[in-house]
């Protein structure tokens, strides 16, 4: 429990600090809450005992085996209370302690607590400390075992590859994850992370791209996939249609009555694209195009976002009207040239 409310963890070998004979040279802080609190928390008497005593211990500066093992007790009551950690590392630090001791300890926090920032980032900094991120990968990949959307762990997990470059084989990994779970959209963030590193080269993306549509292949109506396949495309030309086999592929999927919304959203983005190049022969179909699909968006396939696609149309009305209006400007201009050269 997250601040000891409870009298049910009161175990029966546990002896509180106050019946300690080598806690007897400690007098007990009590939590100040002022002369007229608000809100009086009812603490458990194991949780007003243990938190007595560290406040005593802060204050004094103690820096002890018995301090290390109270702030465990501490942390067993609030594991979110960073103060407590804070001054775990300071006990660390100053009595030299082995590291490789705390890791197994905070392995066993981080299990029971796989969602709690304040044990993840102790982790990271003992990890430092020893500058040896060996384990880091194996317990990531038990917590996500657990959940494998886990954010901290993933976060960790990043960091660590990064921080030591362990990028070597994470691929696989995340490969598995992806086989497993085609809408774990971590792990496509991580796929991404990883190619990042690496290098979006032609071949890269070309490999990629078969991997997403193979993905989507499977399940059509996977929003993670669909971004991870933006993504890519965003990369080397920066254009949706770089791909012809992108385009075949999403207007295929559409052509045989497929309407995710996330296959139609790609498809308003490249039709849109197409529309605003200059040098396109059919800008006004794919415009067309466009104010076609937003239009069922609105109304049958992503009714919640109805404004959204609305404005979507709109907003490409008003960029075909300028560009209009500049190519009749040119045109205009072109023409007064060439008649005053007549001339």
């Amino acid at each position: 429990m997250s601040d000891g409310s409870s009298d049910e963890e009161l175990s029966p070998d546990w002896i509180p600090y106050c019946r300690r004979k080598d806690w007897v040279d400690v007098t007990p802080l009590e939590q100040d809450d002022g002369e007229n609190p608000v809100v009086v928390i009812a603490y458990s008497e194991k949780f007003k005992d243990v938190y007595d005593y560290l406040r005593a211990i802060i204050a004094n500066e103690e820096k002890s085996e018995r301090a290390l093992e109270l702030t465990k007790d501490a942390l067993s009551l609030n594991t979110a209370n960073y103060t407590v950690w804070q001054y775990r590392r300071d006990i660390l630090k100053a009595l030299n302690s082995d590291l490789s001791e705390e890791l197994d300890y905070v392995e066993r926090v981080i299990k029971d607590n796989p969602k709690n920032y304040q044990v993840w980032h102790h982790r990271r900094v003992i990890v430092e400390w020893m500058d040896d991120p060996s384990r880091e990968l194996e317990l990531t990949e038990a917590v996500l075992q657990m959940d494998a959307k886990n954010y901290h762990a993933w976060q960790h997990r990043q960091w660590a590859i990064k921080a030591y470059d362990l990028f070597d084989d994470e691929l696989q990994y995340v490969d598995r994850l992806i086989s497993e779970d085609l809408r774990n959209n971590s792990a496509w963030n991580q796929r991404y992370f990883v190619l990042n590193h690496f290098g979006f080269t032609t071949e890269v993306l070309q490999r990629e791209v078969h991997y997403a549509m193979n993905r989507i292949r499977i399940v059509k109506n996977n929003e993670s996939v669909w971004n991870f396949l933006r993504g890519l495309l965003k990369q080397g030309e920066k254009t949706l249609d770089q791909f012809p086999e992108v385009v075949e592929f999403v207007e295929e999927l559409y052509n045989c009555g497929n309407r995710s919304p996330y296959l139609i959203a790609f498809l308003i983005d490249l039709y849109e694209e197409k529309s605003l190049r200059p040098e396109e022969s059919n800008r006004e179909d794919y415009s067309n195009k466009v104010f076609d699909l937003c239009k069922a968006m609105a109304n049958e396939h992503d009714v919640i976002r109805k404004k959204y696609w609305e404005y979507l149309a709109e907003r490409l009305k008003r960029r075909l009207t300028c560009m209009n209006n500049n190519d009749e400007q040119d045109n205009e201009s072109n023409n007064g040239t060439e008649e005053n050269m007549s001339t």
